[in-house]
Parts: C-alpha cells; structure tokens; sequence
C-alpha cells in the first residue's frame, strides 16, 4: 500500500516539504489515544535472535535510523514505533545554522536514491540535548552525530567538535564523528591524517573526565580510495576508536538511471540509495578486513530489502542503518529485514 499509494501522494511535494509533512502527520496520528500502540504491534518483531549486543550496548535488533532524518531529535520518540532500534540524531552542530539555501534536497526516482546539500541545518547541540534529556521513548539507543559549523574554519574545528561532544555525550548512548560529509565546505580536509587524529585525540580525552565511557564512532567516506582509507583507520585505531559508520553519502555520479542533464541541474551534493549499495559494501568489507573484523562496523548504503541487509551484515556489519530506503519502501522495511534475519537465523 506504501509504494503503490501513500508514495505518490508524498512524491507529489518537494522532498523536503514531504518530510515536514511526514513527521507531522506521524505527530497528529500518534496524539489519537490507542493509535500508537496500535502501530506498534503492526510493525515490531522480537526474537531473541534479532538482539545484539555491540560496543557494549543492548539493541533489540540489528536496524537502526542514519542521522539526517532526525537532525533536531524532534521526533526519534514516534519513529521507534516502527520498530527501529536504535536512532542516530544530528548531524549536530555547536551553534544553530539554517544549512545551505534551498532547495537543497531532490530525488532521483529512476535510482531510487536522494541528493541532498542540507548542510548541518540543526538547532544546535543545546537544543538537542535538551530534546534528548527528556526522552519520551525510553527503550531506543541514541546517537548523536556531531559536526563543525560552517563558520567555523577548519583550524578551529577541534573545538566546536569538543563543545558539541560534551554537551551530547552525558545525554546519548554512543556519539558519531562526522568528518565525511560532503556538503559542508571543506568539511573532508578533515580527514587528512594530522587533522583526524588532532580531532580523535582531543575527544577521547575529553571522554576521560566522565565516570561513563560511551562508545565514540567514526564515519567515513565512501570516496576515500582504500589506500586513503586504510590510512584513516590507522589514525582512528591509534586514537582508540570504538567502531565505524560506513559510509556517508558519495559525490559519485556513475552509472545512474536518471537523466544526465537533470543530475547536472540538480548540481553538488551526496547521493544516497541504491547506488550507494556496492560501493557501501566494499568499505563495509575493507574495514572488517583491516581491524580483523574486531572493530564493531554500522553498515549504511542502498538497503532496501531483507537481502541488501544480509549482504551488509556478512561483508562485516554488526548493526545496519537505513535511510533513503525508509522513504522509497517506507516503514515495513524494519519488519522486512527484521522478520528475514529471524528466518534465516543471521
């Protein structure tokens, strides 16, 4: 009924007036008595061979929300109803910004994937703390993923790393380090070797004046060559990092359905979705090869179906995320997965 139905109607607004419209729309909903736990039962599966335990947390099953979708932590309390794990809020900066001029968010129907040039829109870090601090669904993990401001120059960007992780670290379960993402300008120079591991380094000390130690991920890129990210991993292992996000979104351009003159048109940005999928794999794979497979790997990147997410889980990943895939298959992609994984005992 999603594909053939509720799809289009949401497809007929602009993709960024579809998800204001989407979260609300869930808010009305969820504010009818007994709808909520209605929906619950429908999408929720639970086995004991779905829970996983990784980097010392407990998730009830392997499928969680990518950040982006979530960047204020507004409405992580009605999503977990749809039988998401664990949900990555942000990225989230030290001060509030509006991100890139719109429109800054398009589909590319014909491959099922996204380009977005958002830009670290958000609230700021303590806004979102406060939205964490109150939690309304108690039984999710939450991330949250932390950047730079735009404003910020990139020599000073150790400190609004370190504001951010500080403020969110008290108030979340695990904290992401986005250094990946391609639509904040310059954000990537981060990922040379010196500026990485200034970064790493001055978080995971910061970390030691909590009584709590919480797990620290590093996100990467999927356009870093494997040398380039064989580098980076030896950087974040020296620093003592506790696992990965692979991957981001990629500025690749290839082999795509769509017209060349409209993904021209549509101009800079990170494309997700099914084109992201072999490429999301590869990295998954090269980074369980190089840590041995003892670095704990979230897998993001085209999942769209039970079978995209057992290819990710046996190249390497201990967790999956979805993101372009919750939109183009909508909310029945969780139980999907969750109800193939049961069967196939993965």
């Amino acid at each position: 009924m999603y594909k053939n139905l509720i799809r289009p109607l949401f497809f007929l607004l602009n993709p960024e007036q579809a998800h204001h419209f989407v979260v609300n729309c869930l808010r009305i909903a969820f504010s009818i008595p007994g709808i909520r736990q209605l929906v619950k039962r429908f999408y929720n599966v639970s086995h004991p061979s779905l829970y996983r335990e990784v980097f010392g947390l407990k998730f009830k099953n392997p499928v969680g929300l990518a950040a982006g979708f979530d960047k204020n932590a507004d409405f992580y309390h009605n999503l977990a109803v749809f039988g998401f794990s664990f949900i990555e809020v942000g990225t989230v900066t030290p001060k509030p910004q509006p991100g890139n001029p719109k429109p800054r968010l398009f589909r590319l129907i014909p491959d099922e994937a996204l380009i977005n040039r958002m830009g670290f829109n958000n609230k700021g870090v303590d806004y979102v703390k406060l939205k964490v601090t109150n939690r309304r669904e108690q039984s999710i993990i939450i991330g949250g993923n932390i950047g730079k401001n735009t404003s910020t120059p990139n020599e000073n960007a150790v400190n609004d790393y370190i504001y951010a992780f500080k403020q969110l670290y008290p108030v979340v379960d695990y904290i992401v380090v986005n250094v990946s993402c391609p639509n904040v300008k310059n954000l990537r120079d981060l990922q040379d070797d010196d500026s990485l591991s200034l970064i790493l380094e001055a978080i995971m000390l910061e970390r030691k004046k909590f009584n709590t130690v919480k797990p620290i991920l590093l996100k990467v890129s999927p356009d870093l060559t494997n040398d380039q990210l064989s580098k980076t991993i030896d950087v974040a292992e020296k620093q003592g990092i506790d696992g990965y996000i692979a991957t981001n979104t990629t500025t690749s351009r290839s082999n795509l359905k769509e017209l060349k003159q409209k993904v021209e048109k549509i101009g800079a940005g990170g494309l997700s979705g099914k084109p992201l999928a072999d490429r999301a794999i590869q990295v998954v794979k090269f980074i369980h090869g190089k840590t041995n497979g003892q670095k704990p790997i979230i897998g993001v990147g085209g999942i769209y179906t039970p079978q995209d997410a057992e290819r990710m889980i046996r190249a390497g990943a201990s967790l999956i995320q979805v993101y372009s895939g919750f939109i183009y298959e909508g909310p029945g992609i969780i139980k999907r997965i969750n109800k193939s994984l049961i069967n196939k005992n993965i």
